[in-house]
């Protein structure tokens, strides 16, 4: 691996986890060339630092392009995809902390009043950037002081310099409880979910008005949520200790491959080295 944190040649690599020593964050150092990410949200915050080459992230207010020394910012539960924006792909160092994590750093810095949100998709931090990196670099060598004292500046840094309030999604008022009834439904049901033509049915609105609902209040349609939602659920399962196998079919995929396929997409990595790293962690 290069000094800047890509890789030599286009070989892709990733490495997803989580340090004891640091709870209520994940971590993920990867290069990747080929692979995208389609759409889909996490549950907690992203901030990213692009190490190499560029990265091309599809947001809801457009599309984002971060080279070295940028650091990416996303609020939880917004929609994006990622990409390699240049033919060397991209490399970064991401921080998922939780929401629990960035309300607890706010509070000791005080001025942040109600939950704290980023008020800005991307910017260019070199010196954040750096922290970053550091924070997996010392959470790597298991120097848990270090590494929490990094992880708290760098948060720190960005929420006294680009958050606010979290914004409350614009809403279609017409058909927003809709969509939030489908939403728990399919939550529900996730393993046998209805169409969406019974879906709408049982909701008492029509298929296309319910679709156009579900995307304005959620960022992509039902059955794209739905494959996020049932990784979001496999990775809790995988968490717990449950076999790929098993979180599969629980989840409501047809088989393992199933999931392997989804989960590699929206996570980066495949469920069985999401779970050796957790089971070593």
């Amino acid at each position: 691996m290069g000094t800047d944190g890509t890789d030599d040649g286009r070989r892709e690599w990733a490495r997803h986890w989580q340090y004891a020593q640091l709870p209520g964050l994940d971590l993920l150092r990867a290069h990747y060339v080929r692979h995208t990410f389609p759409r889909h949200a996490h549950d907690g915050y992203v901030i990213a630092a692009v190490t190499g080459g560029v990265e091309e992230i599809g947001l809801p207010s457009g599309t984002v392009r971060a080279g070295p020394g940028s650091v990416v910012l996303i609020n939880p539960e917004v929609a994006h995809t990622a990409r390699a924006g240049a033919p060397e792909g991209w490399a970064y160092a991401t921080l998922y902390p939780s929401r629990d994590l960035i309300a607890e750093v706010a509070a000791e810095i005080g001025g942040l009043r109600g939950t704290p949100g980023f008020t800005v998709d991307m910017v260019p931090d070199r010196e954040a950037s750096r922290a970053i990196t550091d924070v997996h670099r010392a959470a790597e060598a298991g120097n848990a002081l270090a590494a929490d004292t990094l992880l708290r500046g760098v948060v720190a840094r960005i929420l006294t310099r680009h958050a606010g309030p979290l914004p409350d999604r614009p809403l279609r008022r017409a058909g927003a409880a809709d969509a939030e009834r489908a939403r728990s439904v399919l939550e529900e049901r996730m393993a046998e979910p209805p169409s969406l033509e019974r879906l709408a049915e049982e909701l008492g609105t029509s298929p296309f008005a319910l679709l156009r609902a579900f995307r304005d209040r959620y960022g992509m349609p039902p059955h794209t949520w739905l494959t996020d939602a049932r990784v979001r659920r496999a990775r809790l399962l995988l968490d717990a200790g449950t076999a790929p196998a098993e979180a599969a079919v629980t989840v409501g995929f047809t088989d393992q491959p199933h999931l392997n396929r989804h989960f590699t997409r929206i996570v980066g990595v495949p469920p069985g080295a999401y779970r050796r790293e957790r089971a070593a962690g």
